[in-house]
């Protein structure tokens, strides 16, 4: 076959989009990342702190040179936390260990955001264009697709990665009736701060790993810490354990509109929510910073009917974006950017063309990366289930696992725990 030559262009610098840019640039093939944030520094990246699996740590392998896979161990903490399920009284239901492999490839990792980001950005520096804002693509006489931004610029390319995220506007185009809809499902998070001083309020469970809290029905906590040293290249040079209280909206008080609250108000509406909890719990909520408090709408896609391959395809949130009850967003989004770069090298090598590098891509990602977005959704729906009896049945579940080190390790090997 002969050898295509063809120039990608990748709409948003995300954890996918880059990933996907890494390893293009990496085989050779040409490639340009537009990103609307002005600058590598703009995005603070919000309360975000990832946990990745060894299926995301392959991927990052793979796709990154050697000097910036040895910099992203580096940066991580190899094998994660203990994570551990406890009741809203602080009892403990089950202690996954967190433990290290010798290969990191192999490994679970725990990682900024920020940082996980600078690493994906370096060496990318004539690929990635900042201050440009998708508006539209229109598709040329000659087969290649026109890019057009905000700004009044325009680009060619042969094929388009819509990598923009769950408001995605490559996807509102390219497929109108690929939705994303709101679950119901409210989450409040904020910061503890975390210092010597603040961590003798709250038991060390607390701060030395995530944890997820189980209450009786309706609603559930998510709880990590994140502890950082004076090489963090942090915008907040503060320690923090981030929790997330997440319930249906039909559980709040009556009258609440969480819309017009400040985050002194929704605040306090959590400590209402939990004010049977644990004082440990409580203090957690009580005594955090009003201004790290925000309201977090959950939102998942819905899976649809394969469609015709073209040279517009997308990857990430912007097809399958999904809940993060699960912890598997972000690692689903590295796997697509190493698949499509694995599969696009493939055609730039000249061992199949182009559209048919796409269609093997898209066949697969549809396939897994629709399948996480319903076990998310799931696991969301479980999160905030009403159903007394089968927060019961799941609990003895939990405490009979905790018996049997192979069950806990086929529950959570694959997930790397959760992403918090």
């Amino acid at each position: 076959m002969i050898r295509e030559r063809f120039h990608v262009a990748v709409i948003g610098g995300g954890i996918g989009g880059l990933c996907l840019a890494q390893g293009l640039r990496r085989a050779g093939v040409s490639v340009t990342v537009y990103e609307r944030d002005r600058s590598a520094v703009d995005r603070s990246q919000g309360f975000y702190h990832i946990r990745i699996s060894p299926q995301g740590a392959r991927a990052l392998h793979d796709c990154l040179p050697p000097r910036l896979w040895d910099a992203f161990v580096a940066s991580t903490v190899s094998g994660g936390q203990d994570f551990a399920f406890l009741t809203e009284q602080m009892r403990e239901l089950l202690t996954v260990k967190a433990t290290a492999q010798p290969d990191p490839v192999r490994s679970h990792h725990a990682v900024s955001r920020i940082t996980l980001r600078e690493v994906l950005l370096s060496g990318l520096e004539d690929v990635v264009v900042f201050g440009k804002t998708f508006e539209r693509y229109e598709r040329a006489g000659d087969g290649k697709v026109v890019c057009h931004f905000d700004d009044g610029s325009t680009a060619v390319a042969d094929l388009v990665v819509g990598a923009d995220g769950g408001n995605s506007r490559v996807r509102r185009q390219y497929l109108p009736h690929a939705q994303r809809i709101d679950t119901g499902i409210i989450t409040i998070a904020g910061k503890f701060p975390l210092t010597e001083q603040t961590k003798k309020l709250i038991p060390a469970r607390l701060y030395e790993g995530p944890n997820n809290v189980i209450p009786p029905r309706g609603c559930g906590m998510f709880i990590a810490p994140h502890e950082l040293d004076e090489n963090s290249p942090e915008w907040d040079a503060t320690s923090y354990v981030l929790w997330a209280y997440g319930c249906a909206r039909r559980m709040l008080p009556a009258g609440v509109d969480l819309r017009s609250c400040t985050g002194e108000d929704l605040r306090d509406v959590v400590a209402v929510m939990v004010r049977q909890w644990h004082p440990d719990l409580r203090t957690l909520v009580t005594e955090s910073d009003p201004q790290t408090v925000a309201l977090l709408p959950i939102r998942t896609s819905v899976p649809i009917d394969p469609w015709e391959t073209g040279n517009i395809t997308l990857l990430g949130d912007a097809i399958h974006s999904m809940t993060p009850m699960r912890g598997i967003g972000a690692n689903t989004a590295l796997r697509d950017g190493h698949l499509l770069s694995r599969c696009l090298t493939d055609a730039w090598n000249g061992e199949k063309d182009l559209l048919q590098a796409v269609e093997e891509y898209e066949t697969a990602m549809r396939e897994y990366g629709f399948a996480a977005v319903r076990a998310s959704r799931r696991t969301a729906q479980q999160f905030v289930a009403d159903s007394g009896l089968g927060r019961i049945a799941f609990k003895q579940f939990l405490r009979f696992a905790e018996r049997f080190p192979w069950l806990k390790h086929r529950m959570f090997n694959d997930t790397g725990h959760r992403e918090s």
